[in-house]
Parts: structure tokens; C-alpha cells; sequence
């Protein structure tokens, strides 16, 4: 099985680009999805969260979060140990049933040990006005989006460490085209032994 590492800024076009992944036959996981379910049906990471925070409601978490890095490495010192468990527990299953390629679809990827579980990182880079306009579109004014995107390891960073860069700011087609040829790409290391 091969695992592609998925990330990218917020707001630059990962989840699109797994969902072209998916409609390609490949197996995708999505971390932000996994830390949701471990923040609602994991006993030991909600009341860890109730302890620090004293909520768990997702809205309030975000918004002490986003303005405080201390915070937010509290928050995510509690959920992303579980939610590497649980990934690892898909990436197994899906080894198992011989599933030939899973994208692991993850904002943190390249600062977690799920990094090493991956045999290539992808990353989908944008123009910083894209990710503010599609962070607006979801709601978040242009400061929260902002506060967000200052939270993040920097985009060249990304790319240094990338076997694959993709276009978050290109059209669809475009970024489409980008996505099949990488992942033709990657078929055919996989069926040379490369």
C-alpha cells in the first residue's frame, strides 16, 4: 500500500484536491474529520478538554485557540496523540484489505509522526487572498481567517519538504490535471518497484 501525506495552509485546497483523490479510487482519511470524532466520543480527550479550557464546544475552543499558540498547543498536545491512534488504526485496516493507496489528508502532517508513515507528501499551495476568500465563504471573518493562517508553519517550509506541489489557485481543471499526473505518476513507481 502506498500512503500519500496530503497538506497545505488552511484554506488552499486539500479537501478538494482528496476528493478528486477519492473519485480516482483512492482510499482517503481526513485528520480534521478523526479530531472531531475523538473530541466527541473520547471520554479521555473531553475531559482533558474540559479541564484546560472548561468547554468543549468547538466554536469557543477555536476562537481561544487561534489567538493564544499556548492554547493551541494545549489543545492539540490532548486530541492529536488520539487521533494519530485512530489514523494508524485505518491506515492498518485498510493495509489489510489490500487497498493499494490512501491519502491521509492532514493540515499538521509535516510537524507529526504521521509524517513518517508516508511514502510521499503532497502539498496544495494557494495565493494567500484565495485562502482568505475561502475562509470568509466558510464563515470566519477576515481577521479570524488571518489568525488562523498565522498559526501555521510557512508555505515554503511546506514545499521544501514536498515530493508533489499541487495548485490550490489554479481552476479546477487545471489542479484536476496536476492531481492525475501525480498520481500517475506514483502508479507507476509503485508497478517498477520505484
Amino acid at each position: 500500500m502506498r500512503v500519500i501525506g496530503l497538506t497545505g495552509r488552511i484554506g488552499c485546497g486539500k479537501t478538494t484536491v482528496a476528493g478528486m483523490l477519492h473519485e480516482r479510487g483512492v482510499a482517503t482519511i481526513d485528520a480534521d474529520e478523526v479530531a472531531r470524532e475523538v473530541r466527541q466520543t473520547d471520554p479521555n480527550v473531553r475531559a482533558a478538554i474540559l479541564a484546560r479550557f472548561g468547554t468543549d464546544d468547538p466554536a469557543a475552543l477555536a476562537a481561544v485557540a487561534f489567538r493564544d499558540p499556548l492554547a493551541l498547543a494545549d489543545l492539540e498536545a490532548i486530541v492529536h496523540p488520539a487521533v494519530r491512534d485512530r489514523v494508524r488504526d485505518r491506515l492498518v485496516a485498510l493495509a489489510a484489505a489490500e487497498t493499494p493507496v490512501v491519502a491521509v489528508e492532514a493540515i499538521k502532517l509535516l510537524e507529526s509522526p504521521l509524517r513518517d508513515q508516508c511514502d510521499a507528501v503532497w502539498v496544495v499551495v494557494c495565493r494567500p487572498e484565495d485562502a482568505v476568500r475561502r475562509l470568509e465563504a466558510r464563515g470566519l471573518s477576515a481577521a479570524q481567517a488571518k489568525d488562523r493562517m498565522a498559526n501555521q508553519m510557512a508555505e515554503e517550509d511546506m514545499v521544501q519538504a514536498a515530493d508533489v506541489v499541487l495548485s490550490g489557485s489554479a481552476d479546477l481543471a487545471e489542479t484536476a490535471r496536476q492531481v492525475e499526473s501525480a498520481l500517475a505518476a506514483l502508479r507507476e513507481a509503485d508497478a517498477t518497484g520505484g
